[in-house]
């Protein structure tokens, strides 16, 4: 179990390691290596995600490790409260970044070994703390640094606590 705390509150995360063991292993490494502290939930669609793990708060985006196989084929749904490998159009491109679904998002399930088809990596769900996401997810955003959807008030991960 994962809690990241931020400055909206506490987030309790429960990863699967059964159904998508290396996203969740890449996940837990990011965690104890102190990566997510100090970063920022960066883009935050209302109804659909929000997103982090990839850029501090002067949205310089951290260097990461190798990207990580998709295990979008594994059988676990981009629900509400679901975490999810954020990554590019590639389909096996995903590294740091991850996001929350803020709505159920079939559209992001995996239908087939296409690069539109595979689909987003779900790896664990949000367990403690869902009204912290939809606080997050009502955010106002603007476009900066080249970036849309971009939080006016900043969502910063401040610590991450590992408990067995």
């Amino acid at each position: 179990m994962i809690i990241f705390t931020t400055n909206f509150g506490d987030i309790e995360i429960e990863l699967n390691f059964e159904k998508a063991p290396v996203s969740a292993k890449n996940f837990i490494k990011y965690c104890e290596d102190g990566f997510y502290e100090g970063t920022i939930f960066h883009r935050v669609i209302k109804g659909f995600m929000a997103q982090g793990g990839g850029f501090t708060a002067e949205m310089e985006e951290k260097p990461t490790r190798a990207a990580i196989v998709n295990e979008a084929n594994r059988g676990l749904k981009n629900l509400r409260g679901t975490i999810a490998m954020a990554r590019t159009d590639a389909p096996h491109s995903a590294t740091g970044q991850f996001f929350i679904n803020l709505g159920d998002n079939a559209f992001l399930d995996y239908t087939a070994t296409t690069n539109v088809g595979w689909g987003y990596a779900v790896f664990g769900k949000v367990t403690a703390g869902m009204d912290v996401v939809t606080k997050m997810g009502r955010a106002k955003t603007a476009s900066q640094a080249g970036h849309d959807d971009v939080p006016r008030e900043q969502i910063i991960i401040e610590k991450v606590t590992l408990k067995d």
